[in-house]
């Protein structure tokens, strides 16, 4: 399956966030994940994420068929996809 990973999380956690989504996804923009996984890798993540995150911090995650999605960028692509190595 392919995920989005959008957070809204306390300045103090936000670098710790980021670097563990960085491990797993790709990064797109600020506070912005997205790639595909397994349902194993989707559990660890929001196993993850729930240890890391507290009180008023907001993380979402879309699940989405792979192949039905289309992505339509307005304006600059901080990190296209096509420079993934």
């Amino acid at each position: 399956m392919y995920i989005i990973v959008v957070y809204d999380v306390d300045v103090k956690r936000v670098g710790r966030v980021h670097r563990f989504l960085k491990t797993h996804l790709f990064w797109r923009q600020n506070s912005v994940f997205e790639g595909e996984v397994s349902r194993s890798q989707l559990y660890e993540i929001k196993r993850t994420l729930e240890k890391l995150t507290e009180g008023d911090d907001s993380v979402l995650i879309y699940e989405l068929p792979y192949e039905s999605f289309t992505l339509h960028v307005i304006g600059v692509d901080k990190n296209p996809m096509g420079e993934v190595l």
